[in-house]
């Protein structure tokens, strides 16, 4: 089963005080509907995979990001899709840690990763952008790296191949499983991650 983000709810808007979130879950990729079954986008899969298991709507929140926030357990998780461009990532992050007023350690990006087969998970701590501009944008917002990320293995193009063609470009439905069963794992990491710690979580699924 292939997850597909549905951003468009435009006539509802998340309002009021909402509860400080444990954990921040920002997952990264394009608004606009040609883009949301690109590479670029898998890290919107991930977060709409988890507000599907936890029955968290994801609303408009503000004119960079659309939010959900939840009760996952004893915690409080929200759940991020930027409506800026991957590489205007940072305007969101920089609205959701001034909205919830919390510090970038309950923050988690997710997003994909061409130096990684599809199928494989990497979850880290802090680290560079590592050639990604949508991290490049959240370091340059935030003026550090010290922030977890989780990155989802999408493959490289053939040698010769554009990268830009390929991240904006859809996976063949071979990889696509294989980005997807690494969706499915990279939730329950999000989920071990708030309970356990970093960690924990990656020990078990990197």
């Amino acid at each position: 089963m292939s997850f597909v983000p549905n951003p468009f709810r435009r006539n509802r808007r998340l309002k009021g005080d909402l509860p400080t979130p444990d954990l921040i879950v920002v997952g990264l990729g394009n608004p606009e509907p040609h883009y949301l079954k690109t590479r670029h986008n898998a890290g919107w899969w991930l977060v709409d995979l988890l507000a599907e298991r936890r029955g968290i709507q994801i609303l408009r929140a503000h004119s960079t990001t659309r939010l959900g926030v939840g009760r996952v357990d004893a915690h409080t998780l929200a759940l991020a899709k930027p409506r800026t461009h991957v590489n205007g990532s940072g305007a969101a992050v920089e609205y959701l840690l001034d909205r919830f007023h919390v510090s970038q350690d309950r923050l988690l990006i997710v997003h994909d990763e061409t130096a990684l087969p599809p199928g494989r998970l990497r979850l880290r701590p802090s680290g560079g952008a590592a050639g990604h501009n949508g991290i490049k944008s959240i370091i340059a917002a935030l003026g550090s790296q010290h922030f977890a990320r989780l990155r989802i293995g999408v493959g490289r193009p053939p040698p010769g191949g554009d990268m830009v063609g390929w991240v904006l470009g859809e996976p063949s439905a071979q990889d696509r499983e294989l980005v997807d069963e690494a969706i499915e794992r990279g939730a329950d990491a999000v989920l071990t991650l708030m309970a356990e710690g970093v960690e924990a979580a990656m020990n078990r699924f990197n």
